[in-house]
């Protein structure tokens, strides 16, 4: 039996009508029989059976926590003790953790159950998840088509039923756009809001954790466990944590923002355009303000994001030297070889083109022409944005410009493929929480969704928000 949320299985649970260790034999038996889509480097089979049957004991005395039968996957760049963490690389083949991120802690502490590790594009550099090197993750709903990155097997695992939810990092759109791609929901919080204790970085000002799920509600709960402060983390705020699930009801009417240059963007796919205008008009058929503003900075946006994630990774993959962990070529024969062969051998194509393009970028004679414009681009869009979210509670935008592209159809076309973030990477370039709402199809029945944004820590409005016009477009 399917369970949309998190608060049905719990009510099930508790009537007694199934239990934690069932639902987990479901989730194995999906796994086994979707295993062929590649979405799971690991699974945890008998951890996960016998936590379930610990949290079905808590049910019997009535002190199971506020995820009790929650069956969670975690993106293979989430630290997770005493299991394998690799960010889908061979730099750190076989590799283990030995602590949990600070969300996998707070998952645990309120009683979910975590089944295994999945796949994503390596280093979470990636918008189709067919840089893992260990394989492509397949969309359930079309094999040859990609799942979206780089949590592609975050969204997959979510998508084909093989657990309730998933655990995915978005630093352009790797939470939002393979969201968009499977018909999932997909979220990345305010940066600041969720820690980044035990996240394997990509591009530390970007990076931020967040769930995707099958429903709004489940969205809420799992946020509210992870998010707020963390002492091992000083980038997180100190602001308190609202009961996110108890802020889904929609006060008074909103005042929405669309961004005229999306809607008109000649690379939006007609049904897509047509969709967003539906979700325009059903927004005011319930009484609220949608106008459209100017934001003249789309072309822009993507290599400013590439120019400073870019740099970032040059900085922090520095530290896979192979010296410490990780892997370690065999043909080195000093300091020099041993660098140059260790990350030779262990980093993908798309990892090494990264790193070289910020390399690049931060060297001293390209330094102030690249990195230091991107910081001031970057400011102009913080600055912009906030504007717009001065005068408007929300920003409705489409989430890709079309839904998933077939396998290796951008594979030799780095461009193309970065373009695929292009309505995703003014969050996080803003700092601000973005979510992805599975609303529509296109004509080769191939899910996309639509994307709202809010200002800093309102996190509560925009799931409030989400959840209203995912039930105003499913009617």
């Amino acid at each position: 039996m399917k369970h949309t949320s998190l608060l049905e299985l719990q009510h099930e649970i508790a009537a007694g009508n199934t239990s934690c260790r069932s639902v987990v034999e479901r989730y194995l038996q999906n796994i086994d029989q979707n295993k062929h889509l590649n979405a799971f480097l690991e699974v945890h089979s008998n951890e996960a059976l016998e936590r379930a049957s610990e949290i079905d004991a808590k049910y019997q005395s009535g002190e199971q926590g506020k995820l009790a039968g929650l069956v969670i996957g975690l993106k293979d760049n989430i630290s997770h003790k005493g299991h394998r963490v690799s960010a889908s690389s061979k730099i750190l083949e076989g590799f283990e953790a030995v602590f949990n991120a600070t969300v996998v802690d707070r998952l645990l502490a309120e009683d979910a159950i975590v089944i295994g590790r999945l796949n994503c594009d390596e280093f979470a550099m990636g918008a189709s998840n067919e840089n893992s090197a260990y394989g492509n993750v397949l969309n359930a709903a079309d094999e040859t088509r990609v799942p979206g990155g780089s949590s592609g097997g975050s969204a997959v695992a979510v998508q084909a039923e093989m657990c309730m939810a998933a655990l995915g990092s978005d630093t352009g759109g790797s939470i939002r756009q393979p969201a968009s791609f499977t018909g999932t929901f997909g979220m990345k919080p305010t940066y600041g809001r969720v820690s980044r204790w035990g996240l394997l970085a990509y591009a530390s000002s970007f990076d931020q954790i967040g769930p995707i799920t099958n429903s709004i509600d489940d969205m809420a709960l799992i946020l509210e466990v992870m998010a707020g402060k963390d002492e091992r983390d000083a980038t997180v705020s100190e602001n308190p944590v609202p009961n996110y699930i108890n802020a889904l009801e929609v006060s008074g009417k909103k005042r929405i923002a669309y961004i005229r240059d999306c809607v008109e963007s000649e690379g939006l796919n007609p049904e897509v355009r047509d969709h967003m205008n539906k979700a325009i008009e059903a927004l005011r058929s319930e009484g609220h303000e949608v106008e459209a503003v100017d934001f003249p900075y789309l072309d822009y946006m993507v290599p400013c994001y590439y120019v400073l994630t870019t740099a970032e990774a040059s900085s922090n993959l520095a530290r896979y030297s192979g010296l410490l962990y990780g892997h370690r070529s065999e043909d080195a024969n000093d300091l020099e070889s041993t660098f140059k062969l260790s990350r030779t051998e262990g980093f993908g194509e798309e990892v090494k083109r990264r790193i070289m393009a910020g390399t690049f970028v931060l060297s001293s004679d390209y330094y102030d022409a690249y990195y230091t414009k991107a910081q001031r681009v970057r400011r102009i869009i913080q600055r912009d944005t906030a504007k717009i979210l001065d005068s408007f509670d929300f920003i409705l935008l489409p989430t890709t410009p079309d839904s998933a592209f077939k396998i290796g159809e951008r594979s030799d076309d780095p461009i193309a493929m970065y373009l695929a973030d292009i309505f995703t990477v003014q969050a996080p370039l803003a700092g601000i929480p973005a979510i992805s709402i599975p609303t529509g199809e296109t004509g080769n029945g191939m899910p996309f969704g639509l994307q709202l944004m809010s200002n800093n820590f309102e996190e509560a409005g925009l799931l409030g928000i989400a959840k209203e016009l995912y039930n105003l477009m499913k009617k």
